[in-house]
């Protein structure tokens, strides 16, 4: 079965903003990126802001073009489509939930024109069959009817978002990318919204792209965890393997600052800040917090290597042991030099 998503070699180049009598520099938002999605696996996408993660999620749903690299969508190369057959194409099979359900809805709409605008867009169905499925869609997120009526505005932020949820799901799509679908939201609201789509992924087999930098709940949601920095995939685990097993240094210390129930937060300290995009490090981009890097790191950048468990392969000269726990990590990455 053909990958719903395939990405080879992929690179998003932006030019930073400027004027004046000068070029503008250039912003490599995403370098020598490689992901597939499989039909119903969920792949979870973590990494501090500005590394690339919502520059990905706008790849995997044909928004941003590359500069260089392929996208094929079911086999097919999605940038090689003429533009009409691309939006086709994309509407139909792949829904996007945004962040920000408040700016991501038209607010002079009311929730049943939302819904049933892609299909009037795509020209699914008869119009008394598309206000039916409007009812089904809005049941299946758990949306009163009695809410067709109603501006975006009137409805509380956790509905807005199950708005947006069913917004993605009406045109009976094959991959959701929920880009930090809860991150505009309260806290008591969160679980509500994060146990709606692991319900939806399980009734409707869905595929699923998860990016937040919540990672904990990217741990909970995902199959697989792909680790970003400064925009290249520099780790990709079996979620369950993530927290203890990870073999990057910068995915370790990414899980030991994130706090658990069963044991206490433990971070590894990362001197600096994060590097320019703008001008990023030779060789590997996490050399200069990295507390195992040495002169190679900074010479060549490391091609992937493959871990003891299927799936796992990460980029890394100087690989965490992988059974070393992070607490001894903790220390070790203390400890002088």
């Amino acid at each position: 079965m053909n990958a719903i998503v395939e990405l080879r070699d992929v690179h998003v180049v932006h030019r930073a903003r400027g004027g004046g009598l000068f070029p503008r520099d250039r912003v490599h938002a995403l370098t020598a990126a490689d992901l597939t999605v499989a039909p119903g696996e969920t792949v979870g996408v973590v990494g501090e802001s500005g590394c690339g993660k919502s520059t990905l999620a706008k790849v995997l749903v044909g928004v941003e073009r590359p500069a260089a690299g392929t996208v094929r969508h079911l086999g097919r190369d999605l940038w090689a489509m003429a533009p009409e057959e691309r939006r086709a194409t994309v509407g139909r099979s792949i829904g996007m939930v945004f962040q920000d359900p408040a700016t991501a809805l038209n607010r002079r709409l009311p929730v049943r024109r939302i819904l049933r605008d892609p299909m009037d867009v795509h020209g699914e169905g008869t119009r008394s069959g598309r206000e039916d499925h409007v009812r089904e869609v809005m049941s299946l997120v758990g949306l009163h009817r009695g809410l067709a009526d109603a501006l975006p505005g009137q409805l509380s932020g956790g509905q807005r978002q199950r708005v947006a949820i069913a917004r993605a799901l009406v045109l009976d799509p094959d991959l959701v990318v929920a880009d930090e679908p809860t991150s505009a939201l309260d806290v008591s609201v969160r679980a509500q919204i994060l146990n709606l789509l692991l319900d939806l992924r399980e009734r409707l087999g869905l595929a699923m792209v998860f990016v937040s930098h919540d990672i904990q709940t990217v741990r909970r949601m995902s199959d697989r965890v792909i680790t970003m920095y400064l925009g290249r995939i520099v780790e990709e685990a079996p979620a369950d393997r993530v927290t203890e097993h990870s073999r990057h240094p910068y995915t370790r210390a990414l899980f030991s600052a994130a706090p658990g129930l069963l044991r206490a937060v433990d971070p590894i300290p990362l001197v600096g800040p994060v590097p320019s995009a703008v001008r990023p490090p030779s060789g590997c981009p996490f050399r200069t917090r990295c507390w195992k890097a040495t002169e190679v790191c900074a010479r060549e950048m490391p091609e992937f290597s493959d871990a003891s468990t299927p799936g796992h392969r990460y980029r890394c000269h100087h690989p965490v042991e992988e059974d070393r726990s992070t607490h001894d990590l903790a220390q070790s990455a203390r400890e002088p030099s």
